[in-house]
């Protein structure tokens, strides 16, 4: 049932969880403290508007693809382009550089592995390596790594994927071995030119993924040095869930020429998200009232954020002691780890995940019911792209954030 604004009518849920003993909520003190207006965090969901479904003009069957990539793309299951793939697949395939707007889950990856296995297969030296993919966290770097190797299934096409955690020794030899597409985040594929044995001048085509959450993360200088790097480049590709006047600058640098194709807003809100505050009265009870929550059969799918490494960990292992099962992501687990974790998280086999911000950043997992701030995050744009794990596909999102 909705209320007269259009929100969905619910039950106070921080008045539910919170504790008997809580004292007056101090907005000086939690602003002093963290440096976001509480406000900001408390916020009822606009109904979701409904969602204009997108027809696509052909199939991929009728497209001038590779008859081996329409197969695999048949065994995954594709039959129609997204509105993304469709509306930047001839810019692409003509060579031209490409800006596209798009939220995560529109089908960006396809959108450019696509052309690029396309341009590969029609280049008559297919030994050099043609494309190189950056982008902001090691979980997405493995997701577009894995779907270059289902698209190119059959066709001897080899990638290469290089991120941080991994032995670097190995990634050296992995040069040493042929690769089409590369794939890599910032800081180690900078590590592997510093040394020396990664050289971009002969690649002919970048692509900057999830732009924004780059810059977000303090990889601006970084992503500088890798297009300084193949200032030979015939074709750059840059895709942003977001765009704001701060980055048209950095963008204009880097593009030449593009066309602009996009399919939503480039502004990140959360609208569709039902924000409150869970208000504690001390740090004692806080565990308790999170333990509380998430066995509530509602919370199906829950995603915890936490501050610090050691705090994520301190937190997972209280869960599991209580007889939730958890799983946890940050930087200092191994990439094994946290791919392992995140895979039962999306399997279903545990439903609680605990994190730091890494997660909030290029990870995409479906009906993530409830996001919990376990603690405040130090900017309101990290606190955007913590609770926009919700709320996704035209559904309305819960998020809950903890103050004392």
């Amino acid at each position: 049932m909705q209320n007269a604004k259009g929100g969905a009518g619910k039950k106070n849920t921080s008045a539910k969880y919170a504790s008997p003993n809580k004292r007056r909520f101090h907005k000086k003190k939690i602003n002093k403290n963290v440096g976001i207006d509480p406000a900001l965090l408390e916020k009822r969901a606009v109904a979701p508007k409904e969602e204009v479904k997108f027809v696509a003009k052909q199939s991929f069957a009728d497209m001038p693809l590779n008859e081996s990539l329409k197969a695999n793309l048949v065994k995954k299951g594709f039959v129609n382009p997204s509105e993304i793939q469709e509306k930047t697949y001839e810019a692409l395939r003509a060579g031209k550089d490409v800006l596209g707007i798009a939220q995560t889950g529109t089908g960006k990856t396809g959108a450019f592995l696509i052309p690029i296995i396309e341009q590969i297969l029609h280049r008559k030296n297919t030994q050099h390596t043609h494309a190189l993919v950056v982008v902001p966290t090691r979980e997405l770097a493995q997701q577009v790594s894995d779907e270059f190797r289902s698209l190119g299934s059959g066709m001897r096409l080899f990638s290469s994927c290089f991120i941080g955690g991994n032995n670097i020794n190995k990634d050296i030899q992995a040069l040493r071995r042929q690769s089409h597409v590369i794939i890599g985040t910032p800081g180690r594929l900078l590590d592997l030119i510093n040394r020396k044995v990664l050289r971009l001048g002969d690649i002919n085509t970048l692509v900057l993924d999830e732009f924004d959450r780059m810059l977000d993360m303090g990889f601006i200088k970084d992503v500088r040095k890798i297009c300084y790097n193949m200032q030979n480049r015939k074709q750059t590709l840059l895709f942003s869930a977001t765009v704001d006047k701060s980055q048209s600058e950095m963008i204009d640098w880097i593009l030449t020429d593009p066309v602009k194709v996009q399919v939503s807003n480039g502004t990140t809100t959360g609208d569709h998200i039902d924000q409150e505050l869970i208000r504690i009265g001390s740090p004692e009870e806080k565990f308790s009232v999170l333990a509380k929550m998430i066995q509530d059969p509602e919370f199906k799918r829950v995603l915890i954020f936490d501050e610090t490494k050691r705090g994520v960990s301190r937190l997972c292992g209280r869960l599991k002691k209580e007889g939730i099962p958890s799983g946890e992501i940050h930087g200092d687990r191994s990439q094994r780890d946290r791919q392992k974790a995140l895979d039962a998280f999306k399997a279903g086999k545990i439903n609680v995940l605990v994190a730091t911000d890494v997660a909030a950043r290029g990870i995409d997992v479906n009906d993530v019911s409830h996001v919990i701030n376990y603690q405040i995050p130090r900017t309101f744009d990290s606190y955007v792209h913590r609770i926009g794990r919700t709320g996704r596909a035209g559904k309305t999102g819960k998020a809950y954030t903890f103050v004392i």
